[in-house]
């Protein structure tokens, strides 16, 4: 079964739909590394994130994955370590 890879392009489609983006922001930059909080992107978006990716992917976030992910990079990193465990189960 191959393994489906959650991207950059994926988190800011699921990101625009859900709360859009702050004026100024440019989400075609060089943003993998900025923190959510300087890209204006609250806990209350950061959740409407979650529940997307959760219900698009048919995968369940732990908790600590959106507080512990304060970054664009680590938010995809952690969505595809899910989407690995959830392959490799269903193999």
């Amino acid at each position: 079964m191959t393994m489906q890879q959650f991207t950059f392009e994926d988190l800011k489609r699921i990101l625009l739909a859900g709360a859009g983006a702050e004026e100024g922001v440019d989400l075609d930059g060089e943003i993998l590394d900025t923190s959510f909080e300087d890209l204006g992107y609250e806990s209350l978006a950061l959740l409407e994130t979650g529940s997307r990716i959760e219900r698009q992917y048919g995968i369940t976030l732990d908790d600590d994955a959106l507080t512990d992910s304060p970054t664009p990079r680590s938010l995809i990193e952690a969505v595809n370590a899910r989407l690995a465990v959830s392959t490799s189960t269903a193999a």
